[in-house]
């Protein structure tokens, strides 16, 4: 796994390992019981900060996407896990409420944005299908 890290981004880097590492569960690139690199190594990969990478363990674990056994290391928890989902709908839930207050603003019918988000998903399946 090969975390990049951008100082341009605007978010800060124990976000950005986070994001990197749970888009590596989710899309089955990072394993169930697959080991982590231990966080002064990560650190020292990343020339980062031992508790920044601290940070983006901490949270991971928090959302359940790995698990920290002391003494051993950082593993990934299963993609099935309920943490893992309620974190996606959680996620899902704050991008749709900024969608909607930003419809309500330029005073657009829940009805177009209905069909904007049905056009979205159907696009998106159709990228899927292509790789």
């Amino acid at each position: 796994m090969r975390i990049v890290i951008s100082n341009q981004s605007g978010k800060p880097i124990y976000e950005q390992i986070e994001d990197q590492i749970k888009t590596a569960i989710l899309s089955g690139q990072l394993k169930a019981n697959e080991q982590l690199p231990s966080i002064r190594s990560l650190a020292k990969d990343l020339r980062i900060s031992v508790i920044t990478t601290t940070r983006a363990y901490h949270e991971l674990e928090a959302a359940g996407f790995i698990t920290n056994v002391q003494g051993k290391g950082a593993y990934v928890l299963g993609q099935d896990s309920a943490l893992v989902k309620e974190n996606a709908l959680r996620e899902i839930e704050t991008y749709l409420n900024q969608a909607i207050d930003t419809a309500k603003m330029a005073r657009i019918a829940p009805e177009e944005l209905h069909t904007m988000l049905d056009t979205l998903m159907h696009t998106e399946g159709d990228t899927d299908n292509d790789n």
